[in-house]
């Protein structure tokens, strides 16, 4: 039986709700933690990509990644964990896990098992929580793996989301 069902959670996964580009995250994070991802991408037959400054080369350590100057390049890490479904991993600080996935991707049953999969992956490789919000709406997650259900969860009611007239948090922004 899927984690979460369409039905129940369509509105989690409407772009115009939540923005196309929700924040996945997993906080509390350390390098050892990243390298932990780093090393679930490699093995896990995902075709993946990293990028620094654009240019895309092999797979360092996490401890390189995290450990370049603050004005060095940006990097990427693009990992598909299904064709035409791209997280895209932004390693900037130790202490969060930071990755989007583009809900345009995610739509219908088949995009809810995809999340709900990878999510799931990414949360028991570390037996942590992988929340994720509406995009930008930081602190307001609405669904995540959660290790002890050793599932994906709701963290918000979905009905809520409509209600607000948009995305997550933006209910209060008219007062």
């Amino acid at each position: 039986m899927p984690d979460l069902l369409w039905d129940d959670v369509r509105n989690f996964f409407d772009p115009d709700l939540m923005g196309a580009l929700p924040d996945v995250c997993v906080p509390d994070a350390s390098v050892a933690d990243w390298e932990a991802v780093f090393d679930l991408i490699r093995s896990s037959g995902w075709p993946w990509e990293y990028l620094e400054g654009g240019v895309v080369g092999p797979l360092p350590s996490a401890a390189e990644v995290l450990s370049r100057p603050a004005d060095a390049d940006a990097v990427d890490l693009r990992v598909w964990p299904v064709p035409d479904v791209l997280a895209i991993f932004r390693p900037m600080s130790a202490d969060e896990i930071d990755f989007d996935v583009d809900l345009r991707e995610l739509q219908g049953q088949a995009g809810v098992d995809t999340l709900c999969e990878f999510l799931g992956a990414i949360g028991r490789r570390l037996d942590k929580p992988v929340v994720m919000t509406g995009e930008g709406d930081y602190g307001n997650p609405v669904l995540g793996f959660d290790p002890a259900a050793d599932r994906v969860v709701l963290l918000a009611d979905p009905q809520l989301i409509e209600l607000a007239g948009g995305a997550v948090g933006s209910a209060g922004a008219d007062e």
